[in-house]
């Protein structure tokens, strides 16, 4: 990102333009996303795609740690040829007396080569330092005869240090802050420029070959300044588009399903006996009474026991439990189960839990706990909902293979 740093003059802040640096990673990280196998980049999800690429182009900005500082006092020679104090006949050569060397060190985290970088704003005087691995290294040698106070030239130079990043400071955060939009446009319109060729290529009849010179697996190119994030593994194969549910369509159904709260708490004798087939055969009555009869075909399956399936082909595009609430242990087997029946890249599934008799605090409570010590769980999204919650997993055995859980809790009527 920000090129050769010359660090033997020890000047702090001059050497690059930050803003300059910052355009550059912006285009490195668009470059990587063009640059990237098209079946790596179908297959990896957008937002897993995303993440890596907001930890790999992102900058960490400077904190110093000054809690951390030490200091190290040795003997040393020291020149005293430029002291106008001395009585000097040559000064054109070192003149060497005795002395001793002070070694500041404040370790720091963050970027070191930003030490290098030049803020918008900036100072005509920058201060000096060394920088050597995670710490600044500030150096004062004084003769034994004349020995000086250095805490103020520390202050001094640390408070100088301070200000430069100061300045550096906005200017990262606005990076960091824009990175991922720019990020997750970018991997958009890849992803729909290779879908649509994709369609047009199929469109033509004929068959389909990969290029022999093709890449089959994806090389990450090595960065000095931190570790590099590494893309999740996926599959090599040929990427295939799959039908998917949409998001207005997902929440249409949780929605019908969420006004059934509505009667159950309007009609609570006729829904205080019932099982938890009983109540699934309202729900299906609801969700057919909206989904039936479509062009698309589409239909929940009213033969499974307690699974609400709406189906498009042979796959299974949204899949729902009923659960009575039964504690955290049988709630992770519910998502177990949800996980064997999920066959698309993008399926949408719900639980619906039906909590009788226990406070509702408790239930939320062993959802929450029990979603996120899943071991498929990939991320929680944020979903206000006062009695629900929203989870990505992942398939057992492809990471690349995600579905949306939504989970929502009716009280029902004892």
């Amino acid at each position: 990102m920000f090129g050769t740093v010359d660090k033997s003059k020890g000047l702090l802040f001059v050497t690059h333009d930050l803003d300059y640096s910052i355009r550059a990673t912006m285009q490195k990280m668009l470059q990587e996303v063009e640059g990237l196998d098209e079946n790596r980049l179908l297959g990896t999800p957008p937002e897993d795609l995303k993440r890596y690429l907001v930890e790999r182009h992102g900058i960490t900005p400077i904190t110093l740690l000054r809690d951390q500082w030490y200091a190290d006092y040795q003997d040393a020679p020291v020149d005293v040829r430029h002291d106008p104090m001395r009585w000097i006949d040559d000064r054109s050569c070192p003149v060497m007396v005795a002395g001793e060397r002070v070694e500041v060190r404040i370790p720091f985290e963050g970027e070191s080569e930003l030490f290098y970088a030049k803020a918008n704003t900036f100072s005509l005087n920058p201060p000096r330092a060394v920088i050597e691995k995670n710490e600044i290294v500030l150096r004062y040698d004084s003769p034994a005869d004349q020995p000086r106070d250095i805490r103020v030239l520390v202050d001094q130079t640390l408070q100088e240090i301070e200000q430069h990043l100061g300045w550096q400071r906005p200017m990262i955060d606005a990076h960091n802050q824009s990175l991922p939009q720019a990020a997750e446009q970018a991997i958009h319109q890849r992803r729909e420029r290779l879908l649509a060729q994709s369609k047009r290529a199929e469109a033509l009849g004929i068959p389909i070959r990969r290029r022999a010179d093709a890449p089959t697996t994806y090389a990450l190119p090595t960065v000095k300044r931190k570790a590099v994030p590494t893309l999740p593994l996926v599959t090599t194969a040929q990427f295939k588009p799959e039908p998917a549910l949409t998001m207005e369509l997902y929440e249409h159904i949780l929605k019908v399903v969420q006004d059934m709260a509505l009667v159950m708490e309007r009609s609570p004798d006729a829904f205080k006996a019932m099982n938890e087939e009983a109540l699934r055969q309202h729900f299906l009555v609801q969700l057919n009474g909206q989904f039936e009869g479509k062009a698309t075909g589409e239909t929940f399956n009213m033969a499974g026991k307690t699974d609400i399936l709406l189906r498009e082909g042979d796959r299974n595009a949204f899949i729902a439990e009923c659960k009575f609430w039964r504690g955290p242990k049988a709630f992770g087997e519910a998502i177990d189960q949800l996980l064997g029946y999920t066959t698309w890249r993008d399926s949408k599934t719900a639980i619906l839990v039906f909590n009788r008799g226990t406070e509702t605090s408790t239930v939320l409570s062993g959802i929450d706990a029990a979603a996120k010590a899943h071991g498929n769980l990939k991320r929680v999204v944020t979903w206000p909902h006062e009695s629900g919650f929203r989870y990505v997993l992942h398939s057992s055995g492809d990471k690349s293979r995600e579905l949306v859980l939504t989970v929502l809790v009716f009280h029902v009527p004892t």
